[in-house]
């Protein structure tokens, strides 16, 4: 088998990342109305088995690299895409709320491997000018996913177990893809001493790591009320109809779509104004909402512009943790990745209390606030350790 290229390393990573991101994990809230009336899930379990992606997302992004390094880029790669299709297949046939958990607890560890594996992949078969490119285009994959989400929606809406078939089938293609094309390891560490860094990591890149993992907890802090209570805000304070969110989230897909380029923001602006701009543009897309949200087209234009903002973060996130760790791909994303789930349960019942005490406009504004105050603080401590940092420091 020839050796992926540039370009085929990003289309099978955003590939992956599409399901296991994009319709393992983000997609499970639009169909879990049709769900919970099906199944006769409670308010409460519903949100217990909502929350146990999160839990599995934390272990498996944690143990992902220990994985990586024990079973190798492809199988490990095989295995993320394959539990994504095992976890979305035993949510399609869920029969209770039980097996309804299992399979979402599954989509969980898939997408909690995919990212560390992915940036493994790109470190063995892509040349170094151009791994930041590459990363970001994968990342941006999970806009793929939330895209594809949509005409499922309003084709399935109802009918949610054949949609999930449908994703299962995607996930299973998936995992044949990184079995022919993902890089074989032909020398693998020792099983008996699987180390999780390859090389030894200085106090410097250590405090890099820390830095990008304190701004993405408050990314992820602000980012939580428009995932959880943008719906909900065009529904029961804008009077919108509920169809209508399914545009909203292909609008998120499109704009997240322009997280491709978030490599080269860094290279062409630098890091802090990467991170600034795209903080920037969420917090814009939060105070869009608030303004009018019975409005459909501002509603679209503010989910585009977050889809955009979020995905330039996250991309911005996972490059900058790469180029940081150079020598450590698989483990350099985990902190930064797993600081913006942190942030994410952090601020979603924080907008829920706000949302009962003040109201949505009022919430989204304070959020939006938030998010200028990280962006401004980013560009205090990302400015500042670029411009100290010697030409050949990792963080340069």
């Amino acid at each position: 088998m020839r050796p992926l290229s540039p370009l085929g390393m990003a289309a099978l990573g955003s590939g992956v990342i599409a399901i296991t991101y994009g319709l393992a994990r983000f997609v499970f809230g639009l169909f879990l109305p049709s769900m919970r009336d099906e199944l006769t899930i409670s308010a409460t379990m519903a949100g217990v088995i909502g929350a146990l992606p999160f839990l599995s997302f934390v272990f498996a992004i944690l143990a992902a690299p220990w994985v990586t390094r024990r079973l190798g880029v492809r199988r490990t790669g095989v295995a993320a895409a394959g539990l994504a299709g095992v976890g979305l297949m035993t949510i399609a046939q869920a029969p209770s709320s039980l097996q309804l958990a299992a399979g979402v607890l599954l989509c969980g560890i898939s997408t909690g491997l995919s990212s560390p594996v992915m940036a493994q992949a790109v470190y063995r078969v892509v040349p170094p000018d151009l791994r930041g490119r590459v990363n970001a285009t994968i990342n941006a994959g999970t806009s793929l996913g939330i895209a594809l989400a949509m005409p499922a929606v309003l084709l399935w809406a109802e009918a949610w177990r054949s949609a999930y078939t449908g994703f299962a089938a995607l996930a299973a293609l998936a995992a044949l893809a990184a079995f022919c094309y993902l890089p074989r390891d032909d020398q693998r560490t020792s099983l008996s001493r699987p180390r999780l860094l390859a090389a030894p990591v200085s106090r410097a890149q250590w405090l890099g790591i820390a830095r990008l993992s304190g701004l993405a907890t408050g990314m992820g802090c602000v980012s939580a009320a428009y995932w959880v209570f943008a719906p909900d805000a065009v529904i029961n304070a804008g009077g919108l109809a509920s169809s209508q969110t399914a545009w909203m989230w292909l609008a998120v897909g499109i704009g997240g779509l322009t997280g491709a380029g978030a490599g080269d923001l860094i290279s062409r602006f630098g890091p802090a104004s990467s991170h600034a701009a795209g903080l920037t543009v969420m917090s814009v897309s939060l105070v869009i909402l608030a303004i009018d949200p019975g409005n459909f087209a501002l509603a679209l234009s503010s989910a585009a512009l977050f889809g955009a903002g979020y995905m330039i973060l996250t991309g911005f996130y996972l490059v900058r943790s790469t180029q940081i760790m150079t020598e450590a791909p698989a483990f350099a994303p985990v902190l930064p990745l797993l600081a913006t789930s942190v942030g994410q349960v952090a601020g979603s019942p924080l907008a829920g209390w706000l949302v009962g005490a003040e109201g949505h406009v009022t919430t989204f504004m304070l959020f939006a606030t938030l998010g200028l105050a990280v962006a401004g603080l980013g560009s205090w401590l990302l400015k500042e350790k670029s411009e100290s940092a010697p030409a050949s420091h990792p963080f340069q």
